[in-house]
């Protein structure tokens, strides 16, 4: 027997004269709270055989970005520059990443960060201990390179050693700078002097990149087969700095000797493409460096360092 079939004026006049049923009110709920935005505050990975932590002791907003980067750009290529990069041309996010490798022997932190409080921290969720750290190394005498060497019980790596250039610290010896008055000069007797290709531990080597401050030092990472360059704040902007290696920076004390350092270790790292770690790059400041034109590109690392463990 055939079903019969419903023509649509019948279906329409049979919705209309359904009993209606009645609502199931929902249960009542409360909205989801708001979190705030996150940031993770360490990523580890393998190189080699050592273990290398980025470890974000701090971040911030920074106003009037065009006063301390591109001194000496057009301020209407500042903005088209930003403008293609998707930043707003009057603020950025700062990064302040310390870095520590494990070389299985030694654990070596490179730079202290802003305070006592940000780089212990840093190292506490990354699992260790600021007495676990064996040898401390500063690239410069900025502070937020050795904020976090002392605090108001002293040192806070308490038994570590302590390595960094000889014409960074001479410099600052002379300069009368508070910063390192207090947090540097006390550790005078337990640090040791390295120059230019100068040796911190076997797989961890000098390069010096002045301009920044006389005595600014980058450091290679060397482990099996792989290579990795910390470069401090040889270019502190992924796109201010780094692809355009002739703007002026504030803070660069030397502004001439910076960008002949910046292009030279970078078109190196391009050339040979390896990989490398800023200590202001957005974290977890990790990336490679490509030429492009007359400057340089940053490409963040993605996945490869996890094909590493």
């Amino acid at each position: 027997m055939k079903t019969p079939m419903l023509s649509r004026r019948h279906m329409i006049a049979s919705a209309v004269t359904l009993p209606l049923l009645p609502a199931f009110a929902a249960p009542a709920r409360a909205a989801a709270e708001m979190m705030g935005a996150s940031t993770p505050v360490h990523n580890r990975f393998k190189l080699g055989d050592f273990e290398v932590t980025t470890l974000l002791s701090g971040t911030r907003t920074v106003e009037n970005v065009s006063e301390i980067f591109g001194l000496n750009a057009d301020p209407a290529e500042f903005a088209a520059v930003s403008e293609a990069a998707f930043l707003p041309a009057d603020r950025a996010q700062f990064f302040f990443t310390p870095t520590l490798v494990n070389t299985g022997a030694e654990l070596v932190l490179f730079d202290a960060g802003l305070s006592p409080e940000g780089i212990t921290a840093a190292l506490a969720a990354a699992g260790y201990t600021p007495d676990q750290v064996d040898v401390v190394v500063l690239t410069h005498m900025h502070g937020d390179h050795i904020g976090g060497l002392m605090g108001d019980a002293g040192p806070t790596f308490a038994n570590a050693r302590y390595v960094t250039g000889a014409a960074e610290h001479n410099h600052w010896m002379a300069a009368g700078n508070e910063g390192f008055d207090t947090s540097v000069r006390p550790l005078n007797d337990q640090m040791t002097f390295l120059d230019d290709g100068g040796s911190v531990a076997p797989g961890l080597t000098a390069v010096l990149a002045a301009g920044h401050t006389p005595g600014h030092m980058g450091y290679m990472i060397d482990s099996g087969d792989r290579q990795m360059m910390l470069i401090a704040d040889l270019a502190n902007h992924p796109v201010w700095s780094l692809a355009h290696p002739d703007w002026e920076v504030r803070f660069d004390m030397d502004k001439e000797a910076a960008a002949a350092s910046r292009r030279r270790v970078l078109d190196m790292l391009a050339a040979d493409r390896v990989p490398m770690i800023g200590y202001h790059m957005p974290f977890p400041a990790m990336g490679h460096v490509e030429t492009r034109g007359d400057g340089f590109h940053y490409v963040p690392m993605a996945y490869q360092m996890m094909l590493e463990g």
